[in-house]
């Protein structure tokens, strides 16, 4: 430098200047050399974390001891640099005051009748949890139940299952700390508000309580509280018991041991009449075993039914069982059963299986059988004779999603929910004789659905198979290419996504959003073959289906690569962990919640081997294949750009364990140095996240600021 400034001086006009040497202070500033920029300030880095080079294939297995301190430090890091990032978004503030308009709402549930007594739930505009209330009939005195609000000083007890007695004296109810799934039974005196003090049944994680019709007991199911036993292996502890108001819990009766097995579940319940006891032994979603006792009858239990690639639900009125399944019918079918001749041959078929519906659920109220099924993702409920003859559909206020009705088995009164993506969700009270129904509550949403639209859209998947899709969007929208784009998808276990209300996306949608919804396969949109489609060795199809839903967006200019986010949680966050492992290139942003990740080590952890029969079991090496072929955690490469991540995890989460998201988001911050990868841990909550409104915005509110930020 000195040297190519002496000579510029030289060559110049003569002046004093010229014989000063080029080392000068006064020359070097005559010269009017550009300022030298000052060095921008260091990019902030995520916290960093330790790769174990013991284990090179897996150099962050030490992240799943989450009771290790230095997993605990980096976890408290990791979240603490995540939140400032996202606390500084621009628009983080007016998404949380638009979040608190849309969530702090007023609303009423459907009700439930028992002995003449309607219980129900209400959500209320200055409260953080649902509160549920119980009058005398139709137009009695409202009075409070169960209000969790007032079980913690933080908020962070809350309500699991509340079941009423059948004479509406007594509610059975669950409390959960921290949202999680474990939980405690305790029973409540209706006239008087008070639980009792013996009632009162720990181990209650997987408890769905039935009454007995005397209401002066119920079964349930239970588990045994004891630290030594791994939470993955707890399922095949479960039993059935029975407990007898008044009594010891310890010393209630076994109705059925356990299973031992730790891949299934095991359920038990009693008919109305209390003639029939049942046991349902479930393997995965796709096949469980039915056990039945006739009360006063039968010594022992009595097969039913053992199920081959199959599941069955059992319902029983006046001394007949009625039995819904889909063996031999993936979109499922009704028999009716004699309680004396239970041998399989001697079924009789009462409602075939529709090719055209995939059924959902049956039920028996006002007389009548109610089957609720989906028609290319439009809910479609219709009403049956009990000996089979088709009476009529119960007419739904549009195209959307509709709950079956609730409601019993004598009584003409029932009730129903229906909801669209731009319908808020509405009860309705019908008439089952005469088919007349009104509108029993609805919610208020301050948004006007008027100015979206909704489109379903058909699309051709990798192998040629339909896929289904809907699209929401403002109907000015262009369709140049240019439009910030969110997709969802789930994709797994039997489970449908309807078309229903969220108040999630509109904020999204009101910043010029679109919103994408995609029926993958592995869901039950087209019943047990959609669902087949998309599990164990088919699994790959679920992935592709999802690109194919991206490129669909992206071909016909609704979005492009760089303005297309995905979403998606617990099965969901492996198919957008999935999707953008394999295709990074497709997507600018993912929001990935509460996933499994790691398909290697799932079993190992919290219900994961309940999941083999739908994943696969990664102790046989065939299996292991498949899901090594697609595990996200395992196909991370280094130097590769992922599209930013922002990952929502929860400190008690029991069901999907949180080393799927802490390694994952190691792995992809150590591949992808300079890209965007935040771990959000939420305090407090289970995997379905906490259940108190002013956290439900903030996760909302940072999921939209994280993605309004990357995608525009």
């Amino acid at each position: 430098m000195k040297r190519l400034l002496a000579l510029c001086l030289v060559t110049s006009c003569a002046t004093p200047e010229a014989t000063k040497k080029p080392t000068d202070p006064d020359l070097i500033e005559n010269a009017k050399l550009p300022a030298k920029k000052p060095a921008p300030p260091p990019k902030p880095m995520p916290p960093p974390t330790r790769a174990d080079a013991t284990i090179p294939a897996d150099p962050f297995r030490w992240l799943e001891d989450e009771k290790a301190d230095e997993v605990k430090t980096w976890m408290g890091a990791q979240d603490k640099y995540a939140r400032e990032r996202i606390h500084a978004l621009p628009e983080r503030d007016a998404l949380l005051a638009r979040y608190k308009e849309l969530y702090y709402l007023d609303s009423m549930g459907a009700p439930t009748k028992r002995g003449g007594r309607y219980f129900y739930v209400r959500t209320h505009k200055d409260k953080e949890k649902a509160i549920v209330y119980w009058k005398q009939g139709a137009t009695g005195v409202e009075k409070v139940l169960l209000n969790p609000n007032e079980w913690s000083t933080d908020n962070t007890v809350s309500l699991g299952v509340w079941v009423p007695s059948w004479d509406g004296k007594k509610v059975v109810f669950a409390k959960k700390p921290n949202a999680a799934d474990e939980s405690t039974l305790y029973v409540l005196d209706v006239d008087t508000g008070i639980v009792s003090p013996t009632d009162v049944i720990p181990g209650a994680k997987y408890a769905s309580p039935s009454w007995m019709p005397d209401s002066k007991a119920f079964i349930y199911e239970w588990l045994p509280v004891d630290p030594s036993i791994p939470i993955s292996e707890r399922p095949g502890y479960c039993e059935v018991r029975l407990h007898k108001l008044g009594g010891d819990p310890l010393k209630d009766e076994q109705l059925h041991p356990r299973t031992g097995d730790p891949k299934t579940f095991i359920g038990g319940g009693v008919s109305r009449d209390g003639k029939f006891q049942f046991i349902s032994i479930m393997r995965g979603w796709n096949e469980n075993d039915v056990f039945i006792k006739r009360v006063g009858k039968d010594k022992t239990w009595q097969l039913l039914i053992k199920g081959k690639d199959a599941k069955y639900s059992v319902d029983s009125w006046k001394g007949k069982l009625y039995v819904f399944t889909d063996e031999g019918a993936p979109n499922k079918r009704v028999f009716e059963v004699d309680q004396n001749k239970l041998d399989r041959k001697q079924w009789k078929e009462l409602i075939p299986e529709d090719k055209n519906a995939a059924r959902e659920s049956m039920v028996i109220v006002g007389g009548h059988f109610a089957i609720a099924s989906l028609k290319d993702v439009v809910s479609v409920v219709e009403l049956f004779s009990l000996d089979g003859k088709k009476v009529r559909d119960v007419e739904l206020p549009g195209l959307g999603t509709s709950s079956n009705l609730y409601g019993d088995e004598d009584d003409d009164e029932a009730f129903f929910s229906f909801s669209s993506l731009t319908m808020p969700p509405q009860i309705f009270q019908t008439s089952v004789k005469s088919g007349k129904s009104v509108v029993y509550s609805k919610v208020e949403v301050p948004i006007d659905a008027s100015k979206f639209e909704v489109k379903q859209v058909f699309f051709p998947s990798k192998d040629g198979t339909k896929i289904p899709m809907f699209i929401v969007a403002k109907r000015d929208v262009k369709l140049d290419g240019k439009n910030p784009t969110l997709l969802y998808g789930y994709g797994g276990f039997d489970v449908s996504m309807r078309s229903s209300f969220a108040s999630f996306i509109y904020p999204w949608l009101e910043h010029g959003g679109v919103y994408a919804l995609a029926n993958l396969r592995g869901g039950g949109e087209y019943g047990k073959a959609w669902h087949d489609a998309g599990k164990l060795a088919n699994k790959q199809n679920v992935f592709d289906d999802f690109e194919a839903a991206a490129r669909y967006l992206i071909d016909q200019k609704w979005t492009n690569p760089k303005q297309l986010g995905i979403r998606g949680g617990s099965n969901g966050g492996l198919l957008v962990g999935t999707a953008m492992t394999q295709h990074p290139e497709l997507y600018g942003a993912v929001v990935c919640a509460v996933p499994l990740l790691d398909m290697e080590r799932y079993h190992l952890y919290g219900s994961g081997k309940t999941w083999i029969p739908e994943y696969g079991d990664p102790e046989k090496p065939e299996e292991l294949a498949v899901l090594s072929a697609y595990s996200p955690y395992q196909h991370i490469k280094k130097g590769t750009v992922y599209p930013a991540l922002l990952m929502m995890s929860a400190d008690h989460d029991d069901r999907v364990d949180p080393f799927h998201a802490r390694k994952f988001s190691a792995a992809v911050q150590a591949a992808n140095a300079d890209g965007i990868a935040w771990l959000r841990i939420e305090a407090n909550a289970g995997h379905g996240g906490a259940d108190q409104v002013a956290k439900t915005i903030e996760s909302s509110a940072d999921q939209v600021a994280f993605l309004l930020k990357t995608l525009r």
